[in-house]
C-alpha cells in the first residue's frame, strides 16, 4: 500500500481514527466458559436470545467504560452505563471466543472475507467489447551500440529487435545482470537476483524464437517482480524481517501468466516492510534521480529497478498509492489497473478489498503491453472481474473530456507541471472540463484499510513477532495494527457505506467527462481513486526542482531530511484516472502526453 508518500492524514491515524469500547475492553479478555447455546432449555419452544451466556472476561466497572468513551468518542448516560456494565461479561461473552478460547480458531491467510468487494455499481455492466490491443508500429531503429543504450530503450524496442532476431534474451540479460551488479549496491532495490535461473530462461526463450515459436512482445524481455508475488522454490520476503526466510511452493498467477508470454523473471525487487514505503529488512531503496531520498514505497523496488534499468518491465502493487507514489518520484509509467482486472492470486495480502497489481514500465505503451499480458479473469481471486482490454494506440483521442478540479490544480501539491500537462492535452484536442465533489471527509475511508490489513497480519500482532520488523515508528504497521484493533465495527460499516457514495459521485463525474487528469499525489485523489476501484496511469511530463529530500514517513525528531543549497532537478508528472475498466481510453492519452512533452526520454545522472 503506499505508504509511499503516505499521506498526513493517514500518519496522523491515532488522532484522527474512530476507536471502540469493544477494542478497548474485550482485547484483554478472558476465556469462557464453553457454553453450547443462549436458549431457554427449559422450555419447549422457547427461541434463543442475546445477553444470556455464561458472564465471562474481566471485571468491567464504570471507569472502564468511562475511559473507553473517550477513545470512541461518545459518551452515555449514567443509567445506559450501568446497563452495560451489568450486561457486557453475558452479552460479549462468545465474541472473542475465536481468539482466546476455549474453542479457538486458525484463520489461514488465504482465506478470503465473507464479503467481496465489487467496484461496478448496481445496473452498470462491465464494457463487452471484444478483446482489442494494438499496438504501435514504429520503426524501433537499428540496434544501439552501446549496452546502457540497449539497457534503457522500452519493451516496445525491445521487444522489435528480438523479433527481428537483431537482439538475443540472453544478451539483454546479461546486459540487466551486469547493471544490477553495478549499481544495486547503491539503490538497494533487489532483494532476491535470479542470475542463473533468468540466463537459462532465457537461452530457452532464444531457442524458442529462433524455431519461429514467438511469443508476442514479451518474449525474451527480463522483468523484476515486487517481493509480495509468490515464486515456487524462491523467497518471498514481503521485504519484512519475519518473512525473509519464506519460500513458496507454487507461482502467483501474474509471474504464471509472464511466464507463459515468454518474459524472464530476473529479479524478486524491494518494498516497504509488508508494503509500507521504503524501507525493508536489508536496507533503503533509494531513488535514482536523487539518491539522497527514498525511492518512495511500497513498490520502490520495481520504481528505482525500472528508472535505472536494471530490469526491462517491474510489477509492482497498490492499495493507497504505492504504484503512483515511487512512479512518481522515480519518473516511471505506473498503470493501477482496476479493482478485479489482474489476479492477486498467490500475491501476500494487505487489503482485500483494497490491493491492485500493476506495471511499472520506461512507457506508457510498456505498460499497456504488460497488462496486456497479466489481465484477465482468475478464479483463483474472489475479487477477479470478468473483463477485456480495448487498446489501440492508433486511436484518436481529439474530442475527448479531460476532467479536472480547478482548486486541485492550482494549489499544492499540484505545480506549474500539472498546469502545462492540462494544457498539453488540450494542445493536442481534449477539451478540458471542470468538475467538483462534495466537500467530505474522504480520508475517513483509510479506516476500511487499517482494519483489513490489521486483520490479514492479526498473527503477526498477536504473536509478538511485530516486534521483530525493523521500523517502530508511531506510523508504522506494527503500531497502526495494534491501533486498528481498538477500530468500531459500527464505524467500519459507516465507512463501507460512504465508499458506496463516493463510487455514486464519480459514475456521476464519469457521465460528464472520458478521464480525468489529477496532481498525483493529491490525497483526496489517492483516497478515492483506491476505494472506488478506478484505473490510474502516472506518467512522467517534466521535472520541478526540490531543496530538500522527500520522505513516505510522518516528520519526527528521528527523521533527519537532507537539505540542499542547490536545488536539484527531479522528475514530476501527472496521473490520469479512468472508467472502470477503461485502461484503453487512458493508455491512449497518456502515450500522446508522453509523446507530446517527451520529458520520458531523459535518464537518470550516472546511470
Amino acid at each position: 500500500m503506499k505508504y509511499d508518500g503516505i499521506s498526513k492524514s493517514r500518519r496522523h491515524f491515532v488522532t484522527t481514527a474512530p476507536l471502540a469500547i469493544l477494542g478497548a475492553v474485550a482485547a484483554c479478555n478472558t476465556p469462557g466458559q464453553d457454553t453450547p447455546s443462549q436458549q431457554d432449555t427449559a422450555t419447549p419452544g422457547a427461541p434463543p436470545t442475546f445477553g444470556t451466556l455464561a458472564e465471562t472476561g474481566p471485571e468491567v466497572t464504570n471507569s472502564t467504560f468511562i475511559e473507553a468513551e473517550k477513545l470512541v468518542q461518545f459518551t452515555m448516560e449514567p443509567s445506559e452505563r450501568a446497563m452495560a456494565v451489568d450486561a457486557w461479561g453475558r452479552s460479549m461473552a462468545g465474541l472473542m471466543e475465536r481468539r482466546t478460547g476455549p474453542r479457538k480458531m486458525t484463520i489461514g491467510p488465504e482465506v478470503h472475507p465473507g464479503f467481496v468487494w465489487n467496484p461496478v455499481l448496481p445496473g452498470v455492466t462491465v464494457p463487452s467489447l471484444k478483446e482489442r490491443f494494438v499496438r504501435s508500429n514504429e520503426d524501433p531503429g537499428p540496434l544501439p551500440t552501446k549496452d546502457a543504450d540497449i539497457a534503457f530503450a522500452p519493451v516496445s524496442q525491445l521487444s522489435r529487435w528480438i523479433e527481428a532476431k537483431k537482439l538475443t534474451s540472453e544478451r539483454l540479460t546479461r546486459i540487466y545482470i551486469d547493471r544490477i551488479d553495478r549499481f544495486d549496491p547503491q539503490l538497494q532495490c533487489v532483494i532476491t537476483l535470479l542470475r542463473e535461473e533468468a540466463l537459462a530462461a532465457a537461452k530457452v526463450a532464444d531457442k524458442e524464437i529462433a524455431a519461429g515459436r514467438y511469443r508476442g512482445p514479451l518474449h525474451g524481455i527480463p522483468w523484476g517482480a515486487k517481493d509480495l508475488l509468490d515464486t515456487a522454490g524462491i523467497p518471498t520476503t514481503y521485504g519484512a524481517e519475519p518473512f525473509r526466510n519464506r519460500v513458496p511452493e507454487t507461482d502467483s498467477t501474474v509471474v504464471k501468466r509472464l511466464r507463459e508470454a515468454g518474459a524472464i523473471l530476473l529479479a524478486k525487487l524491494s518494498l516497504g516492510a509488508l508494503a509500507l514505503n521504503d524501507e525493508w529488512f536489508g536496507g533503503s531503496t533509494v531513488n535514482p534521480w536523487l539518491p539522497e531520498e527514498g525511492a518512495s514505497g511500497s513498490s520502490a523496488g520495481p520504481g528505482a529497478a525500472t528508472a535505472a534499468a536494471l530490469v526491462g518491465f517491474s510489477i509492482g502493487s497498490e492499495t493507497g498509492g504505492s504504484i503512483i507514489s515511487p512512479s512518481m518520484r522515480c519518473g516511471v509509467a505506473g498503470l493501477r489497473p482496476t479493482f478485479g482486472r489482474v489476479s492477486r492470486h498467490g500475491a501476500m495480502t494487505l487489503c482485500w478489498s483494497f490491493d491492485k497489481i500493476g506495471p511499472m514500465t520506461r512507457t506508457v505503451e510498456d505498460a499497456m503491453l504488460v497488462l496486456g499480458a497479466i489481465s484477465g479473469f482468475d478464479e483463483g481471486d474472489m475479487g477477479s472481474v470478468p473483463s477485456v482490454l480495448d487498446y489501440d494506440a492508433k486511436a484518436p483521442i481529439k474530442g475527448l473530456k479531460v476532467g479536472y478540479f480547478p482548486a486541485w490544480m492550482n494549489e499544492a501539491p499540484a505545480t506549474e507541471v500539472d498546469r502545462e500537462a492540462l494544457k498539453k492535452l488540450e494542445g493536442l484536442g481534449l477539451k478540458p472540463v471542470p468538475v467538483t465533489l462534495p466537500d467530505w471527509p474522504f480520508q475517513s475511508l483509510w479506516l476500511l484499510v487499517f482494519a483489513e490489513a490489521a486483520a490479514s497480519f492479526e498473527d503477526l500482532t498477536l504473536s509478538g513477532k511485530d516486534a521483530t520488523m525493523k521500523m517502530q515508528r508511531p506510523d508504522a504497521w506494527p503500531n497502526l495494527f495494534r491501533e486498528a484493533r481498538f477500530l468500531s465495527a459500527v464505524d467500519f460499516v459507516q465507512a463501507d457505506r460512504m465508499r458506496r457514495m463516493v463510487c455514486l459521485e464519480m459514475a456521476r463525474i464519469f457521465s460528464e467527462v472520458d478521464l480525468l487528469l489529477l496532481p498525483s499525489l493529491r490525497d483526496e485523489g489517492l483516497s478515492i481513486g483506491n476505494s472506488t476501484g478506478h484505473p490510474s496511469l502516472t506518467i512522467r511530463t517534466g521535472f520541478v526542482n526540490v531543496t530538500k529530500a522527500r520522505s513516505d514517513w510522518a516528520p519526527g525528531p528521528d527523521m533527519i531530511i537532507p537539505e540542499f543549497e542547490t536545488p536539484r532537478r527531479v522528475p514530476h508528472g501527472v496521473t490520469l484516472l479512468g472508467r472502470l475498466f477503461d485502461e484503453g481510453t487512458i493508455g491512449r492519452v497518456g502515450a500522446a502526453l508522453e509523446r507530446a512533452t517527451g520529458a520520458w526520454k531523459e535518464r537518470p545522472t550516472g546511470f
